[in-house]
């Protein structure tokens, strides 16, 4: 028996008469994917230090990460699609501002968020650093919040993004259909349409993801100047002081800087999220210094390119008020007709930002998954055991498998039955494969649909559970924050890290937490006054739901199955 250069069985060294077409290479219970999919040195050091095992295959580099990460977050097209909000609490002057706030946040934020990437480049991210960083008399139960606070939030923006595409194409068709009534149902199968298209690339073509990536992000930059050339060249102009100064308060707050907070929302919700790239984290090769490094690209990059979105905005929305009131729901949709007289040119321009939107749920979902996958492989779910499984077959593989009924482990053949084949392919002893957490996956896929379906008996209902994504970030990036905050601040070593604040710290880490407190706050405010139910920010009820529901599973069954990943760190390596 030998083995080749990645570590598997050759069935070819097998001896004569146990050789068979059948024969299925099995690794050497040591490695879970080829060596070339393990990444550098330091990353195996990184796993070992970690307490984890390598079994998802490292085939991001910086471009495709930084892809990843860019167009998850698509800042300018949300900008577009949430101009909606823009314009009613703030004006032109709230979103020029907001956004500006807002990037200058998501400096210190992420600078804070990139330095504990660096140091613990975990696909786990803000649980894992609690975990890490927390004191050790509230670590495990701090750590257990967060983890199902931001599944429970990646999950909600799978959904929340594909509704705004499904908003959008509905859209397209009042413009060209006056008499179209939009129906909660027509959105609810738009939604499922997007999430099982986005599926699709997270399985079959799983492998193909990083590529897919790094030509989105091409699609990402090109389709902006494709969209506001014709707006610079075609629609009339506003005076600067108009542009950048004029402030509105269409939601009826009681001070115009209350209205400019709910509006810098819009602004906000457009750059956050970079913790994305985090979660894939154990499939970027040499993580520790491409992640933070990609973080920080793809936050310049974003900032870069909403702001020329934000410039041409403010420039040429002359009329917002005929905006507003625009039967397509849409009032960039609107900009776009009126600019070009064209309908032509005004649906090439909005399935741009379709598409766009469409490529960020495909990342969406698997940063989703991912988080799902890393709190369930420390047990922090109901049916963990079932989530936490990575699929190293892809299904006709595991078809063939169980139909041959004949695997070589290079020392004995035996019959397997069609359920210890399943098991067998699913314990890491088979490859190649999709090396993917597929049940986790399913999951994104099953809720996704399931969040859609409330749209039929409740619109409010779906967008109090959408609402959740920004609180839950928030909150994660609070805590976390906090935690390395207060060891810095109580003089405690920190773990080595490539990307280091240094000196810096300190005064990173407290600024970042001033503008998170802000924005967690003015997260839970409605759009407008007076508050109704339909017209209510139910954010706050599924928050305290889902901190509720984690807190009672934690005391009554959590708090024994959960393990910390702090107890499995290995610091002294």
């Amino acid at each position: 028996m030998s083995k080749s250069s990645n570590g598997y069985i050759q069935a070819s060294a097998l001896p004569k008469g146990e050789q068979s077409s059948d024969d299925v290479q099995l690794d050497d219970f040591t490695a879970t994917v080829a060596d070339k999919w393990q990444g550098t040195l330091a990353d195996k050091h990184d796993m070992v230090m970690l307490g984890r095992s390598q079994v998802l295959r490292r085939n991001f580099s910086f471009i495709s990460i930084l892809g990843f990460s860019a167009v998850l977050i698509c800042t300018w097209e949300l900008i577009f699609a949430n101009l909606l909000f823009a314009l009613t609490d703030g004006g032109t002057g709230g979103l020029f501002w907001g956004f500006t706030v807002t990037v200058v946040a998501s400096i210190f934020i992420y600078l804070s968020v990139a330095e504990m990437a660096s140091m613990s480049p975990t696909a786990g991210g803000q649980y894992h650093w609690v975990s890490e960083f927390a004191p050790a008399s509230c670590q495990k139960y701090l750590s257990y919040i967060s983890g199902w606070l931001l599944a429970m939030g990646w999950q909600g923006a799978v959904v929340g993004l594909s509704f705004v595409a499904g908003t959008i194409i509905q859209g397209l068709i009042a413009l060209q259909d006056p008499t179209y009534k939009p129906q909660q149902w027509h959105g609810t199968l738009l939604v499922i349409a997007v999430v099982l298209f986005c599926i699709m690339f997270n399985t079959s073509l799983a492998k193909k993801l990083p590529l897919i990536e790094g030509f989105i992000l091409l699609l990402h930059i090109i389709g902006l100047f494709a969209i506001v050339i014709p707006l610079w060249v075609l629609a009339p102009r506003n005076t600067a002081s108009v542009a950048l100064l004029q402030f509105s308060n269409g939601g009826n707050w009681p001070s115009m800087g209350i209205a400019y907070m709910v509006g810098l929302l819009t602004a906000l919700s457009s750059m956050m999220g970079f913790d994305c790239s985090v979660h894939m984290s154990e499939e970027i090769k040499d993580a520790s210094n491409t992640l933070p490094r990609a973080m920080m690209w793809g936050v310049a990059l974003n900032a870069i390119l909403g702001y020329v979105v934000v410039f041409t905005l403010c420039f040429t929305i002359t009329d917002p008020a005929a905006l507003l009131d625009s039967s397509t729901g849409c009032p960039f949709i609107q900009l776009f007709y009126n600019v070009t007289k064209s309908y032509v040119g005004t649906n090439i321009m909005s399935v741009i930002i379709v598409i766009n939107i469409v490529s960020a749920v495909i990342s969406e979902i698997a940063t989703a998954s991912r988080q799902i996958w890393s709190f369930a492989r420390d047990d922090g779910f109901p049916f963990s055991g079932f989530l936490k499984q990575v699929s190293h077959l892809i299904p006709w593989e595991r078809r063939n498998l169980v139909h041959n009924k004949r695997i070589n482990t290079g020392l004995v053949s035996k019959s397997l039955t069609y359920s210890s084949a399943w098991k067998l392919a699913d314990s890491k002893q088979v490859s190649p494969g999709w090396n993917i957490p597929l049940n986790a996956v399913s999951v994104s896929f099953i809720f996704g649909v399931a969040i859609a379906l409330i749209n039929l008996g409740s619109s409010v209902a779906l967008n109090a559970i959408v609402s959740l994504t920004m609180s839950a970030l928030l909150s994660s990036y609070i805590l976390s924050i906090s935690c390395i905050f207060l060891k810095r601040l109580q003089g405690e070593s920190l773990p080595p890290a490539g990307f280091s604040l240094g000196r810096w710290g300190i005064a990173i880490n407290i600024i970042a937490l001033c503008f998170l407190t802000a924005f967690f706050i003015f997260c839970f405010f409605p759009t407008a006054t007076p508050v109704e139910p339909r017209t209510m920010n139910w954010n706050i009820a599924m928050f305290g739901g889902i901190t509720l529901f984690a807190t009672v599973w934690y005391i009554f069954r959590g708090h024994k199955k959960y393990r910390p990943p702090v107890i499995i760190q290995n610091r002294g390596l």
